[in-house]
């Protein structure tokens, strides 16, 4: 969330950036925030007031005690302000209380490079990577491709779980552990520390790294209990710091989070009835940064090559896209995606994202960090990457590397994994 100290001195600001979002509601809610840090700071000199008049009865109690007169009267007026000083301080607890929850609400502060969109066709192309492959025979959907050869089952799994899910069997369940090994081990010699994460949080932790919104529309409820199953990585990754204070010279961390992920997935988009791109459960290795504001941008060019590697080096065409205002979201100053080129649907399809957080989900959290030259205390920034969806990049594989005879190509770099087979074939 953003500091209340940013919309106190520069409230334009602020306004300016959900001008830009196209979001009146969010106006309204920061009108709200104003008028009560108005109130919050009226309380506030109210109660200056009153301790500069309790320390001047107290210092009648105390002559008057050394003259030996009578100190009823003065001790009265004292315990009055003292209870006035008490009833204005648990007001202004409440009014704290409720514009956290407000400022909750309100969107990160974007980063000027963010172009103008209203929505994600107007996401802007930075560069393209690779050229599209040109096939002579008619292009399978990865589903039937995968069924044909006998290493995807739809059919079972809706009959135990439901749409979104899937069995994956023999090759293709390999290939899969490939990509998640090849995308750990990049990251592991990039230096980042490999981790796997609790897949279940308690709401408190969760909702440092989610929007409210979330709760309903993404994040699966554990029934009886107070926790959730993770739909990435990145939450507990970084919520473990929640309400810690790093020391400054043991950043930047940096993390290779590998989990399953879980998500509804309620809205316009859906699930896929049958196949993998967009499933109630998958695997992702995420990659995470916490670190010092100053160096927040430089990081979040690092993260962008790191994953731009990935998909080089498994021969995938793919964009990158600097994403609009319009399709941004609450949490990110900035993000691009990797748009990968799915031969048969003939175009290119969101397949990770890399966002800079600033110190907008650090807030929320309260995460800071000690700065030992000035003995000061400052949140920390954060960011998180996609380095490999495996869901996505099979889909991607078995449309961009698939044979007229029905086989998929394993892409070679991937072959060490699979103890160096080079196609998935019927048995």
């Amino acid at each position: 969330m953003l500091d209340i100290k940013l919309i106190r001195e520069n409230s334009e600001l602020v306004k300016a950036n959900l001008a830009r979002r196209k979001d009146p509601e969010k106006l309204k809610i920061l009108d709200t925030i104003i008028r009560m840090d108005k109130d919050w700071r009226e309380k506030k000199h109210f109660e200056d007031q009153l301790r500069k008049q309790r320390n001047e009865v107290s210092s009648k109690i105390n002559e008057a005690k050394k003259k030996g007169e009578d100190v009823k009267k003065i001790l009265e007026e004292a315990k009055k302000i003292a209870d006035q000083i008490k009833t204005s301080e648990e007001e202004r607890k409440k009014i704290e209380g409720m514009w956290t929850e407000q400022l909750k609400r309100i969107p990160n502060m974007m980063h000027d490079s963010v172009p103008y969109g209203k929505d994600d066709t107007e996401n802007v192309e930075l560069k393209k990577v690779g050229k599209p492959k040109k096939f002579d025979f008619e292009l399978l959907p990865h589903q039937e491709v995968a069924e044909n050869l006998g290493v995807a089952d739809f059919e079972r799994s809706a009959k135990i779980s439901g749409a979104g899910f899937y069995f994956l069997k023999g090759d293709l369940a390999l290939l899969n552990q490939a990509i998640i090994r090849f995308a750990i081990d990049h990251m592991v010699k990039k230096g980042y520390t490999y981790v796997e994460p609790p897949l279940m949080m308690n709401k408190d932790a969760y909702e440092t790294g989610v929007s409210l919104e979330d709760f309903e529309n993404v994040m699966y409820k554990i029934e009886g209990d107070d926790k959730f199953m993770i739909a990435t990585s990145e939450h507990p990754l970084l919520a473990q710091f929640k309400d810690e204070i790093l020391e400054e010279d043991s950043l930047p961390i940096k993390m290779a989070g590998y989990s399953m992920c879980f998500r509804r997935e309620i809205g316009s988009r859906g699930i896929d009835t049958k196949g993998f791109f967009r499933t109630h459960q998958f695997n992702k290795v995420e990659q995470i940064i916490v670190c010092a504001p100053e160096d927040s941008w430089k990081y979040h060019e690092e993260l962008q090559k790191n994953a731009e590697e990935l998909y080089e080096a498994l021969e995938l065409p793919f964009r990158v896209v600097n994403i609009c205002t319009g399709d941004l979201g609450y949490f990110a100053a900035k993000k691009y995606d990797i748009e990968t080129w799915m031969a048969r649907q003939k175009e290119y399809k969101e397949t990770g994202s890399n966002s800079n957080y600033l110190d907008y989900q650090a807030r929320r959290a309260d995460i800071r960090m000690h700065r030992k030259k000035d003995n000061s205390y400052v949140h920390v920034h954060t960011l998180n990457n996609t380095a490999i969806a495996t869901s996505r990049v099979l889909v991607a594989i078995l449309e961009n590397y698939q044979n007229k005879d029905g086989s998929v190509t394993i892409p070679k770099v991937l072959r060490p994994y699979l103890y160096n087979k080079e196609k998935i074939t019927l048995k």
